[in-house]
């Protein structure tokens, strides 16, 4: 044994800084790569945004003139024949409020005009060389609009203390989700409150307005609102019933069995269930302050002549640049200084190539999704075609896993609605001729099957599943049942009851 120099020749895959970078950023949506760049800029002094040095440059005025990279990428034809548009639409559940929280419920309280959402959607807009900047007043939220109401009514100290710890443990839809017990575990020990009187100072609670805030459940919440009809109202009592024992049958509308069981007649049971529905199961959402976010399409597709066109959203895409005052103190720079700035300069050229890059990639696979889902974008998600990430990874020359970088949380907007890009991936299905149908398609022609049935003689899973046969698309029951479920359509004997 004794020491001795030896060469070994191998091969070893290396992921530079840059092309870590690179991937890092490919994988950001919009919002997530505006707050990463910010980020960098800050701790980066030769990087900086072309909009600050556009107002920088109207306020010192010395003519320097900064060159950014904007990436944005030129906009590329994608072929494809035909001109019909048309808009898609989407369908909205009830939500309501069951103990533990939000959750969905066939009971259709669609008819409730009491529950009401606003939204102001503004934005800055030149009209003139002006910019108008939205002036809406900061929205009361549920807990200030309950505290108001109760520093007008007559609790003494002790029961006010309760309610505020009350109001305060309320979540978006008004319920009290976490129990007497945890209320009683957080009150102030010089209150030496019971429960029994934390459920007294509730019940005060749920009077305010809106009714039924501070409920337990779904169940409590209902029988206060109805509490407050007069007395005379037509079917309270038996709609008082029905909430107490038979809410899992009026979510299933089984009009008959709940006239055997309450022994009153199906018009009499009908007639409570539609005051039951002109309640609101979300008392606390009406107040609700969450602002609602809008998704920013990253890329754009549109019909030109016979042809759709890819293009990348200009807006969305970060102008970044380099700060020319800086860059021009580096040859004055001696020592450290001069080293550290330099490498300042090399990570700045290297974040602004991986933007440019990520631009080309995102275009890339867009055109490659508008091309091969072109028929989607003529005819609906009837012509919708099987596309898996291997196929759109082989067209562009990439790897699978930066396909799915690049579809993740990045949005088409087409003449049919806007779309995440992997909404167009999905698996096929064999059909007579020997070809496939994608999922997306089927439960395109599911829906449609459903909504031209007859109500009073819905269509069984296997009587789709014969169908679609028919169509020429070979799919069992039990595929049939998983898409319906997909789309969340209640089942032949639950849809019959509902009509």
């Amino acid at each position: 044994m004794k020491p001795a120099l030896q060469f070994r020749l191998h091969q070893q895959l290396t992921l530079t800084p840059q092309l870590q970078q690179a991937i890092r950023l490919l994988q950001l949506s919009q919002l997530e790569l505006e707050a990463e760049l910010r980020q960098i800029a800050e701790s980066n002094p030769l990087l900086e945004f072309a909009e600050e040095n556009e107002d920088a440059d109207d306020s010192d005025g010395d003519g320097i003139e900064a060159e950014y990279a904007s990436v944005t990428g030129s906009a590329a034809a994608a072929g494809s024949d035909g001109s019909s548009d048309g808009d898609g639409g989407s369908e909205t559940l009830s939500e309501w409020t069951d103990g533990g929280g939000v959750a969905e419920s066939p009971i259709d309280f669609s008819s409730n005009s009491n529950s009401s959402s606003s939204g102001n959607s503004s934005s800055g807009s030149s009209h003139g060389g002006e910019d108008f900047e939205p002036q809406n007043a900061v929205p009361e939220t549920l807990q200030q609009h309950l505290l108001w109401q109760l520093n007008m009514a007559s609790f003494n100290p002790r029961q006010h203390g309760i309610a505020v710890v009350l109001i305060d443990a309320l979540n978006a839809a008004g319920y009290l989700t976490e129990g007497l017990e945890a209320i009683l575990a957080v009150l102030p020990a010089e209150l030496h409150a019971s429960v029994d009187e934390i459920d007294a100072v509730r019940r005060r609670l749920q009077g305010f307005d809106p009714i039924g805030v501070g409920s337990l459940d779904l169940h409590d919440c209902l029988r206060v609102q109805l509490e407050q009809f007069d007395p005379d109202t037509p079917q309270r009592e038996l709609a008082l019933r029905i909430v107490d024992s038979e809410l899992e049958l009026l979510a299933r509308n089984d009009i008959a069995r709940l006239a055997r069981r309450l022994h009153a007649s199906e018009d009499e049971v009908a007639a409570a269930a539609v005051l039951i529905r002109s309640l609101d199961p979300r008392p606390g959402a009406a107040l609700d302050t969450t602002p609602v976010e809008y998704v920013a399409p990253d890329v754009y597709a549109v019909r030109d002549g016979s042809r759709w066109r890819v293009s990348l959203n200009a807006d969305c895409q970060p102008r970044l640049g380099l700060n020319q005052h800086y860059c021009g103190l580096i040859a004055q720079a001696r020592g450290e200084d001069a080293s550290w700035m330099r490498g300042q300069l090399q990570e700045a050229r290297w974040l602004i190539k991986s933007l440019e890059s990520r631009a080309e990639t995102l275009l890339k696979v867009a055109e490659a999704i508008v091309r091969r889902q072109s028929a989607f974008l003529d005819y609906g998600p009837e012509a919708m075609h099987p596309l898996v990430l291997r196929e759109v990874a082989e067209e562009v020359g990439m790897h699978e896993s930066t396909i799915s970088r690049v579809t993740t949380r990045k949005y088409l907007h087409t003449p049919r609605g806007t779309f995440e890009l992997k909404y167009f991936f999905s698996s096929g299905v064999s059909t007579e001729d020997g070809g496939s149908a994608s999922a997306t398609a089927i439960q395109a022609m599911l829906r449609k099957l459903i909504d031209a049935e007859d109500p009073r003689k819905p269509l069984s899973d296997q009587a789709l599943a014969d169908e679609l046969q028919r169509k020429g698309i070979q799919v069992a029951r039990r595929t049939v049942a998983k898409y319906r479920e997909g789309l969340r359509i209640p089942s032949s004997s639950e849809r019959q009851r509902l009509s």
